[in-house]
């Protein structure tokens, strides 16, 4: 049997992917549409009532606030919705990881190439909102080159950790424990309001540790200029977030289609 280098392994399984999703440009479409009606309806027009924030002693309007907080949360539901259904349903229902695995593929390889998938999945709502930012005048600095592979990073993240969280689900039913995480998430990673407001307290701390709050913060730092040494923690977070979920998706795999 014919050896495949871990590139073109990983890239067989992105052109399947690709070959299989296109058909289906509609929900790429929802995905991206969704965080810019957000957007919209929260940054602008609520922003009309609130005025302006201070973020890391810059005064800023709400809408350039809540403008980078919904680009992390493109990125993370892009990752999410590909590692988390699609994943279910080719392990559980199609068994299509199986029948992968009677090639040349590895579990690693099918582990980076549904990774990678997840993250050009969430990169692609990402760069797209980067361009409605930047069309609204809501890019404040040259900084915001860097967070499109920002992005790239959180939807790494995310897509690891959620294949790696889907592998132990059993149903359907158990997609109802991802919405409750979820939102919470979506909502409580200072995405509209800055976490300050939840006080000095235990809330506030367990917020700054969630994982969307570090896509969040990183990617508002970045499109406004105010770079800190958090940037460099939030960078560290998720990188050691995704490595982790991928370490575990390997196992995994190498649980349930190895035995």
């Amino acid at each position: 049997m014919a050896v495949l280098t871990p590139m073109q392994a990983v890239g067989a399984i992105t052109l399947r992917n690709y070959t299989t999703y296109k058909r289906y440009w509609k929900l790429f479409l929802t995905g991206f549409l969704e965080p810019v009606f957000y957007l919209f309806a929260i940054g602008i027009g609520v922003g009309q009532l609130i005025g302006t924030f201070e973020f890391h002693g810059q005064v800023i309007p709400y809408a350039d606030f809540v403008a980078p907080a919904m680009l992390a949360a493109s990125a993370f539901n892009g990752a999410m919705l590909d590692s988390t259904f699609n994943v279910f349903f080719k392990l559980r229902y199609t068994k299509l990881y199986d029948q992968m695995l009677a090639t040349p593929l590895s579990t690693t390889d099918v582990a980076r190439g549904e990774i990678l998938w997840g993250q050009i999945r969430g990169a692609s709502y990402a760069a797209m909102f980067l361009l409605v930012m930047l069309a609204m005048g809501m890019i404040n600095s040259w900084w915001a080159l860097l967070a499109l592979p920002a992005t790239l990073l959180i939807g790494f993240s995310f897509s690891a950790v959620f294949m790696a969280w889907t592998t132990y689900m059993k149903s359907f039913q158990d997609f109802d424990k991802i919405s409750l995480v979820q939102l919470p998430l979506f909502i409580f990673s200072g995405t509209f309001f800055p976490v300050e407001a939840f006080g000095d307290n235990v809330l506030r701390w367990i917020v700054e540790a969630t994982p969307l709050y570090r896509g969040v913060v990183l990617c508002r730092e970045l499109t406004t200029g105010a770079v800190t040494w958090g940037s460099a923690v939030s960078v560290g977070y998720l990188v050691v977030m995704g490595v982790l979920g991928l370490l575990v998706v390997r196992r995994r795999l190498d649980t349930l289609l190895r035995t």
